[in-house]
């Protein structure tokens, strides 16, 4: 499961045009592997998500580049963090992981969640339901997805989805397990405790012990055994070596992506910024607040190989 998590949220830095984006992620992804982070993420997004771009900054699709990527790493898992279930068929979903964990050579993770950003269902045409249809179409699809990672042929007939005997062939070469992202202590929790390995949170550290007593309380009455579950936290950060280094990675940031003065009062809190002690205390009060392992993302100075390693060491220090 994941201790040490990359991702990588953002492929527009100074200086690379689209024609080297792939070059550069080949860098990263390899920097971040000899660095000593476990596995690699990209977003399953197809546009770039407010706070951190424009829609139409540049947006890889996931699966396509994380198959890429494997033939570029050799022990790094790769994962979604996580896909949004509403993008894809649940089946084809089942065959996109396999076809991973096989051009990985076994290195598959599903993340998965319900899905969230309108503008792209709107966009692309592909039907956003209400948020209690999108938690029932998450459901719906786990009960496809996992026993087709297992080697069984599922039948459902479902409110949102139908399945007849479906076949996955050739089956995953590896376990692959299965993360399911966000806090919701009704719904979501309550299906990580049901279906997953792993609960990656999105929520402030101070709700972090909530979000630990539900999930517990769910295992509780499902029989599950919580210990079973690794629970991380994705962190975006801007590090530097020095406090200032850092300042000026992120005001470059703000200033090639035109962040308007609104969004930058709403998003630089939400940053983990600073120099390596700075760094390394909030992720020790990640680890005090219960959280077993983090994905950072390197927002402003990922395309730095310097700082990918220095996030790296940073955070494992940090883990203990």
């Amino acid at each position: 499961m994941t201790r040490l998590g990359y991702q990588i949220p953002n492929f527009t830095y100074p200086g690379v045009g689209p024609d080297q984006i792939f070059d550069n992620l080949v860098t990263q992804a390899k920097t971040a592997e000899e660095s000593g982070f476990d596995r690699i993420f990209l977003m399953d997004h197809f546009y770039q998500l407010p706070g951190i771009g424009d829609p139409d900054d540049y947006m890889l699709e996931c699966y396509t580049t994380l198959a890429a990527l494997a033939q570029h790493t050799e022990t790094v898992r790769l994962s979604s963090l996580v896909t949004g279930n509403t993008y894809r068929f649940p089946a084809i979903l089942a065959k996109t992981i396999t076809a991973l964990d096989h051009v990985s050579h076994g290195r598959a993770t599903l993340g998965i969640g319900s899905g969230w950003f309108e503008l792209e269902h709107d966009a692309f045409g592909i039907p956003f339901n209400s948020f209690t249809e999108r938690f029932e179409k998450l459901e719906e699809a786990l009960n496809i997805i996992l026993p087709m990672l297992r080697g069984e042929r599922p039948t459902l007939d479902g409110a949102h989805y139908r399945v007849s005997e479906a076949i996955n062939s050739p089956a995953p070469i590896s376990d692959i397990p299965v993360m399911i992202g966000g806090s919701g202590e009704k719904k979501t929790l309550r299906m990580v405790a049901q279906y997953a390995d792993e609960s990656n949170l999105t929520c402030t550290i101070d709700e972090i012990p909530r979000k630990l007593d539900a999930l517990a309380a769910h295992c509780e009455r499902l029989g599950r055994d919580r210990a079973e579950i690794t629970v991380t936290k994705l962190v975006m950060m801007v590090i530097g070596r020095t406090h200032d280094d850092a300042m000026a990675a992120a005001n470059e940031f703000i200033e090639t992506h035109n962040w308007p003065a609104e969004v930058v009062d709403l998003m630089v809190p939400r940053l983990t910024l600073g120099d390596p002690d700075e760094i390394g205390e909030e992720i020790r009060d990640l680890v005090d607040a219960g959280i077993d392992g983090v994905t950072l993302n390197l927002v402003a100075n990922a395309h730095d190989p310097e700082m990918i390693a220095l996030a790296a060491q940073t955070a494992d220090a940090a883990l203990g």
